[in-house]
């Protein structure tokens, strides 16, 4: 096992994934009204697959799934004290199976040190069945220090299979495609399915990616790869699996949708009608699969869509979710099934302290933290914890806040430090998408940076006009991704003539015209394509650093020894002065 050395390095890789909560208040059973999304919510289910002839005549199975942890490996010994108190309740009338929706690694010193086998060896001690592999999986690049290849014969997927060969359950990648052959990966314990034998029970489970991976990921890492629509290739993995015997087939999905509270009913609970999950669980001919674990999106989901259950439980090892499925008769098939809403592990605290926080009952019993799971994870504690608490120089007066969607004094600040960590660059980019944590009051230290900017990007400059920038800021206004934070200029868009038309100025208020030619500073990430960075059109020569940009921030930000958030962003000026929330649509 690789293991960053941090006497040599100042960062270490990051990995991601978020557990999903179990059920504190449940949803309607199947024999009550079904949700409003357009799709039946049957009391039975069409029998596809032959009995197991160990099956009892009525078992109930209870899924149980995870999304999102991103290395926070604290939450663990918590989560399986509630999946312990699970199995024991199922002990008498079926099982438990647990599976995971991705991102489990990228975000944690943790995690990142050991290229995310602490997360594989808690995961192994808790029992999963299987997991599906995150656009954030990609991210660690080959085996060791370099996140993307720097020699002949490394490998861009290294650390990944190397995480999978170490794990005793299976990373799935049914539509993870050779972009030569078009065919299906071959990688070692990474395969499109599995089925694993529940209480005799045959369960079919199907791994899928979101196509996004390809602009959400280190371009290098997946250039030679297509993440395919996923509907026809389940549809075929389900058929097959239930030609085998499975009566339960389960999509683990790493896809996903938002919903704003948990009655049942996705227009009440405001759920995303257009969400990607939605999308595929309508899409599926009915009957091909009688669950969908989700993730990516960070949110929460406890809903019938298309006639397909389907649970998603926010990240960062907040929460989790959980379907009960009761099978009887011959052949066994699924006879009700009943959806639960997302189990914080502990209800009430927005940042919980997974150590300390007093959990609830949990199927009658008093959860208990695993003393299994914290000797997994305490070696890859105790390698962090130096590092962790190695303070910058810096005292922080208020907590820097970080947004997705718009400017923020983190995204400010952390543009600001690379624009003069880069000498000569005109403008600094930091893209919301890498911005993880906010930053705390107080005394900065590397943990409080490192979990903010988990991701070992390293700093790439390039140089385009200033019609060139206009392009770009009017191509990232008109669509969703994260914000683009900047440093250098200011930012007006307006709408003329039906079209988004954009004003840059510099500081002084000088405007930049389109023959001005600007140096601009960013992420090997950004600069090479993700998040569609150049709109679609051509991109310009780059110049990628030897530097990680958390190297470059850590560099400069020593040299600030009190900095306020009022120093990054001010909200009556703002950097990026726009009419209305993005995507801009010009009538």
């Amino acid at each position: 096992m690789f293991v960053r050395n941090l006497a040599d390095r100042r960062s270490g890789k990051s990995l991601g994934f978020a557990l999903i909560a179990l059920a504190s208040s449940a949803l309607p059973a199947c024999s009550e009204p079904p949700p409003k999304d357009g799709g039946a919510l049957p009391t039975t289910a069409t029998a596809t697959a032959t009995a197991s002839a160990t099956a009892p005549r009525s078992t109930t199975i209870s899924l149980v799934g995870t999304n999102d942890l991103h290395g926070r490996v604290g939450a663990l010994p918590l989560l399986a004290g509630y999946v312990e108190n699970l199995r024991a309740a199922r002990a008498a009338d079926g099982g438990v199976v647990l599976v995971d929706a991705g991102d489990m690694f990228q975000g944690t010193l943790e995690s990142n040190l050991g290229e995310g086998v602490a997360v594989v060896d808690a995961y192994d001690a808790l029992g999963y069945a299987a997991a599906a592999i995150g656009n954030h999986e990609f991210d660690f690049g080959p085996v060791g220090p370099a996140a993307t290849v720097t020699k002949p014969g490394d490998d861009p997927r290294g650390a990944l299979k190397a995480a999978a060969a170490h794990a005793k359950f299976p990373f799935l990648d049914a539509n993870t495609l050779d972009a030569k052959t078009v065919a299906h990966v071959e990688w070692p314990n990474m395969p499109a399915s599995t089925v694993v034998d529940v209480a005799g029970v045959r369960v079919g489970i199907i791994g899928v990616t979101t196509p996004e991976t390809a602009t959400t990921t280190i371009h290098a890492n997946v250039a030679d790869l297509v993440f395919a629509s996923p509907e026809k290739i389940i549809e075929a993995e389900s058929a097959r699996l239930r030609k085998d015997g499975a009566a339960l087939v389960v999509v683990t999905a790493h896809l996903g949708g938002k919903c704003a509270t948990f009655t049942g009913d996705v227009e009440r609970d405001h759920c995303e009608p257009n969400a990607e999950v939605f999308r595929l669980a309508k899409a599926l001919t009915p009957g091909t699969v009688d669950a969908i674990v989700a993730g990516h999106t960070h949110a929460g989901v406890a809903h019938v869509v298309g006639g397909v259950p389907i649970i998603e439980s926010f990240s960062y090892g907040r929460a989790f979710g959980r379907i009960d499925f009761t099978l009887g008769g011959a052949p066994l098939h699924v006879v009700d099934r009943h959806v639960f809403a997302p189990q914080d592990l502990c209800p009430g605290q927005e940042k919980p302290d997974y150590a300390t926080c007093t959990a609830p009952a949990y199927e009658g019993r008093d959860v208990t933290r695993s003393a299994k799971i914290s000797s997994a994870l305490a070696p890859a504690i105790e390698a962090a914890k130096d590092k962790r608490a190695e303070l910058l120089g810096t005292e922080l007066t208020a907590t820097f806040d970080r947004s997705y969607d718009h400017e923020s004094p983190l995204g400010n600040l952390f543009a600001d430090l690379l624009r003069e960590a880069t000498p000569g660059a005109d403008v600094g980019f930091m893209n919301g998408g890498g911005l993880r944590a906010e930053l705390p009051a107080g005394a900065l230290s590397f943990g409080a940076l490192f979990e903010a900017f988990p991701f070992d990007n390293r700093v790439a400059t390039t140089k385009i006009s200033g019609a060139r920038l206009r392009e770009l800021f009017a191509a990232h206004f008109s669509r969703g991704a994260g914000i683009l934070s900047v440093s250098g200029v200011r930012v007006e868009a307006r709408c003329e003539k039906g079209r988004v038309s954009v004003r840059i100025s510099r500081p002084n208020g000088r405007a930049v015209s389109d023959k001005d030619q600007l140096t601009i500073a960013g992420s090997d990430f950004l600069f090479t394509g993700g998040d569609d960075f150049w709109g679609g059109g051509p991109a310009p020569e780059v110049a990628v650093q030897d530097e990680l940009m958390r190297d470059a921030l850590v560099r400069v930000i020593g040299k600030h020894r009190k900095i306020a958030p009022s120093d990054a962003f001010d909200p009556k000026r703002p950097r990026l002065d726009l009419p209305g929330p993005r995507p801009l649509r010009c009538p």
